[in-house]
């Protein structure tokens, strides 16, 4: 057995026995102590989301793949959730078509970036079929096409201490983070181009975030900002997302 394994197998057990023997808040302090606690860990349900958190990092491979469909399968009708942003600023680059867009990429880098759209498709292009859970129910399958985000990170050089990667919607209400594991596994990408055409103004245009492993909340339209960070405290309340303060969990793992 590895020495991964055999830590992960400490760990697991430390944070079974403590959850059946002393209750879920020892356990809680075992994920703590080996840096396995999420952003929105407070609040009445701040074990459970640390023990949800903790499992899936310990039991889950970070190379595990989310399952990738058949052209078949792809669905006929893709649910959407949400308008288009309706501000000036959104509005504007539509028209224009998205030419004057720019993607930001800043924070713990050592190259701080800002692409635009012809700049992204000069990367090694990454596509896959892959189901889209929304929270509130509903799914569909999709073909994403565009860049991995670890293709783009790596590009700007993430700093060592890096834990966080954040991203914000030109819809102002919205932007999410990711740890880096989630950040850098390969079925996390930037998505340009949709079921084999530019991707629709209603799922994301001019660029969405894609992450196949979590809900559809993770996957924020709209892209206008990526930003590296070593902590979420400085970001809206501090739980890494504006979805805890609806009811969802910051880490939507499916």
């Amino acid at each position: 057995m590895s020495h991964i394994l055999s830590r992960r197998k400490l760990i697991t057990t430390g944070l079974t026995t403590a959850a059946g023997v002393s209750g879920l808040g020892v356990a809680a302090v075992l994920a703590e102590r080996y840096g396995l606690v999420p952003p929105d860990h407070g609040g009445i349900f701040g074990v459970g989301e640390t023990m949800t958190y903790a499992a899936q990092r310990i039991l889950m491979s970070r190379h595990s793949l989310a399952r990738e469909f058949d052209r078949s399968q792809i669905s006929k009708v893709a649910p959407i959730n949400g308008n288009p942003p309706e501000n000036e600023t959104y509005q504007r680059l539509l028209a224009g078509g998205f030419k004057d867009w720019r993607l930001t990429v800043d924070g713990l880098v050592a190259r701080p970036a800002s692409f635009s759209l012809a700049d992204l498709k000069r990367f090694p292009s990454r596509t896959q079929i892959t189901h889209q859970a929304c929270e509130e129910g509903w799914s569909f399958i999709a073909e994403w096409i565009g860049v991995q985000l670890s293709t783009v990170l790596n590009f700007v050089g993430v700093r060592p201490e890096a834990k966080y990667v954040v991203y914000f919607s030109l819809d102002e209400a919205w932007w999410d983070s990711l740890d880096m594991p989630d950040a850098l596994h390969p079925q996390t990408f930037l998505a340009y181009g949709m079921n084999g055409r530019e991707l629709p103004t209603a799922h994301g245009a001019p660029v969405r975030m894609r992450v196949a492993r979590q809900l559809g909340f993770k996957s924020v339209k709209h892209l206008k900002q990526i930003t590296v960070t070593d902590t979420l405290k400085n970001f809206g309340d501090g739980r890494g997302s504006p979805g805890p303060s609806i009811g969802y969990s910051w880490y939507g793992g499916i």
